[in-house]
């Protein structure tokens, strides 16, 4: 082990002792980058509104003045820029790729704001998508982030493996949907963290209920919610109940995600300022 040892192996390719058995060394952002935390945002299946969730988690922490950031893994799916009213592409010069701020001033990268055209399709197999990934990680100079969210692809596949086994990940946050089906699903992706040695740092229940605006009652449009039984059986917290709100996601469509507050996000924001 050398002298100058930080014992933070995310930043490290040295073989030590200080590295646990089998553990890879994590790839290092660019020399310019300054990210505080990495955060995941995971989905055990499409449709839940992950990213809806990722766009309102960045928002929140600018709110309480931090310096945020989306990373946009979800390739051949990227909806954050539309979510941030972001239709520029990206610039980039010798030393590297900058991401486009929003109104707010939360950088964004994806791969739409690569493209010619935004509505172009990206058909690409598995190893292309991971490398790109690893590039928005590697050649994008992310500037004084403290909290970079990543917007992962559903599911537990070959993004979510990159990311976890590659990036230094201080945690994800879990997104369901009250069906029942969506159960064995988060399961799967708490297991998938376990395995990977990642904390879970919450479950969101998007899209738990509708409430009624004459009398304010709680109307459980997909069944009764399970996010209370999620989050016992595996041990989660802050369990999180977003509810159905249209106006909510007519500002996401618009780009006006950074104008939607939800106060129910507040425990698992203020769980994120205690890293």
């Amino acid at each position: 082990m050398s002298e100058n040892c930080s014992h933070d192996c995310s930043s490290c390719s040295a073989n030590c002792a200080s590295r646990k058995p089998g553990e890879m060394p994590k790839d290092k952002p660019h020399l310019r980058s300054r990210i505080k935390h990495v955060i995941g945002v995971v989905s055990g299946k499409g449709g839940v509104g992950k990213s809806f969730v990722t766009g309102l988690l960045a928002a929140e922490m600018t709110r309480r003045g931090y310096s945020c950031g989306v990373l946009d893994a979800d390739i051949t799916g990227p909806s954050a820029p539309k979510m941030f009213g972001i239709h520029e592409r990206a610039t980039g010069d010798q030393d590297g790729i900058y991401p486009v701020s929003s109104q707010g001033g939360v950088q964004v990268m994806s791969l739409n704001l690569l493209l010619e055209n935004e509505t172009d399709p990206v058909i690409w197999r598995g190893a292309l998508i991971t490398g790109t990934v690893k590039q928005f990680w590697t050649d994008v100079i992310w500037q004084d982030v403290d909290y970079l969210f990543i917007d992962m692809p559903p599911g537990t596949g070959d993004v979510t493996l990159t990311v976890f086994q590659s990036l230094p990940v201080d945690g994800i946050v879990i997104v369901s949907s009250p069906q029942e089906l969506v159960q064995m699903i988060v399961g799967k992706a708490v297991k998938m963290a376990k395995m990977m040695n990642v904390p879970v740092l919450g479950l969101v229940e998007n899209m738990s209920y509708l409430k009624c605006p004459d009398c304010g009652k709680e109307i459980e449009l997909f069944g009764p919610g399970r996010a209370a039984e999620m989050g016992k059986a595996f041990d989660l917290s802050p369990v999180v109940r977003l509810p159905l709100n249209p106006a909510a996601a007519r500002a996401a469509d618009e780009g006006r995600i950074e104008f939607v507050r939800e106060e129910a996000l507040n425990p698992l924001a203020e769980k994120l300022t205690a890293l």
